[in-house]
């Protein structure tokens, strides 16, 4: 798993309950949802390398 860095974010009232609404539906921590968030976006815009998946050593 990879490091996880730590930071402030300030958000408004308004998004701030919509995203807390879109967790609770979705059964993840609001923490998790921001990530499930950026992460989504990030890949749609390809900004963010898929994850390889590891070579089977029989196939070799």
């Amino acid at each position: 798993m990879s490091e996880k860095k730590s930071f402030a974010l300030r958000i408004d009232s308004e998004t701030m309950k919509a995203i807390e609404k879109w967790a609770a539906d979705e059964f993840r921590s609001v923490n998790g949802q921001i990530e499930w968030m950026l992460s989504k976006s990030l890949k749609d815009a390809k900004r963010l390398k898929a994850k390889s998946t590891p070579k089977n050593k029989e196939e070799d």
